[in-house]
């Protein structure tokens, strides 16, 4: 007896059951259900974005230029650029080696389930609060009259100022955006340990392989590109951020998202045209991390399926 599905005969008679069915084609309904996406893409991504890079090439007269391009490379900027890069490339450092350690305890670290179930759900809360709330909230704890800052000098003798640390510095900054590196680290490796299979441990132990040397050989080049794509997303987090450090630090740390802003809506660095360039070249680097980022994740995507 011959069965017609969708255009596609099946013999039952010979196979024993029917084929699969042929793949419907995606109708106007799928289509108009990402239509809110793209909409939301062009008006919020893709329109500014376009905006900001004919803006970078113009004078405030509308005239073409490439003089805020060169004015990039002015000591004052560069230097802007510089600190930036180095508290992204220092939270994402921290933030990834911590993170992973905190995920491997809670996926293979045999800690009971209630404590995972917390961990994630407190890292998706931390990871994304910021702004102003977490820059009083390190006020409060580490600045000069803070609870910790207090506690450590009464207790212990311990004077952190006097020490040299300082919240509204380098450092102070780069321990703050560790506040939301670490939980997003969680959230974002957890799935790529989780995805280590039981049978290459079994087989490493098989093959009389100890468990640094199954770490060393097996699971961490698999998790290599989880990692470094997650290193990379952590510092495009870190660099774009604006909203704590300019709560936090005012203008006592030149970094580039608070350079852009006094740019346009300072009233003495006033340019609108000079901050469109930072920001273009601020989306140039976050943008090659969130590339470098995707092709690496897709690596390791071959390895944990």
């Amino acid at each position: 007896m011959t069965a017609i599905t969708d255009g596609v005969s099946t013999s039952r008679a010979t196979t024993g059951r029917p084929r699969l069915r042929t793949k419907a084609g995606v109708g106007p309904l799928a289509l108009l259900g990402v239509v809110p996406f793209f909409l939301f893409a062009l008006l919020f991504l893709i329109g500014p974005t376009l905006y900001l890079i004919l803006g970078a090439f113009q004078n405030p007269a509308g005239e073409w230029t490439l003089a805020n391009i060169g004015a990039l490379f002015q000591p004052q900027i560069m230097a802007a650029y510089s600190i930036s890069i180095r508290v992204s490339l220092a939270s994402a450092a921290l933030g990834t080696l911590i993170g992973f350690a905190l995920a491997y305890a809670i996926v293979h670290g045999g800690l009971p389930g209630f404590i995972r179930s917390g961990v994630v759900t407190f890292s998706g809360v931390a990871s994304n609060f910021a702004g102003i709330p977490l820059a009083f909230a390190f006020i409060a704890t580490l600045g000069r009259i803070g609870l910790v800052t207090w506690f450590l000098r009464d207790a212990f003798g311990i004077d952190l100022y006097r020490l040299g640390f300082n919240l509204l510095s380098f450092w102070g900054l780069t321990i703050t955006y560790l506040y939301f590196q670490i939980p997003l680290m969680v959230l974002i490796i957890t799935p790529a340990l989780d995805g280590l299979k039981r049978e290459w441990r079994e087989a490493a132990s098989i093959l009389g392989a100890t468990r640094w040397q199954y770490w060393r050989m097996v699971a961490l080049p698999v998790l290599f590109p989880s990692l470094m794509g997650c290193f990379l997303l952590l510092f495009a987090n870190a660099f774009g951020a604006i909203a704590t450090a300019y709560a936090l630090t005012g203008s006592s740390l030149n970094i580039v998202p608070i350079l852009l802003y006094a740019q346009i809506r300072g009233d003495v660095l006033y340019n609108p045209n000079l901050g469109y360039a930072l920001a273009v070249g601020m989306i140039a680097i976050t943008g090659l991390s969130n590339i470098l980022y995707i092709v690496l994740r897709s690596r390791s995507e071959r390895w944990l399926r």
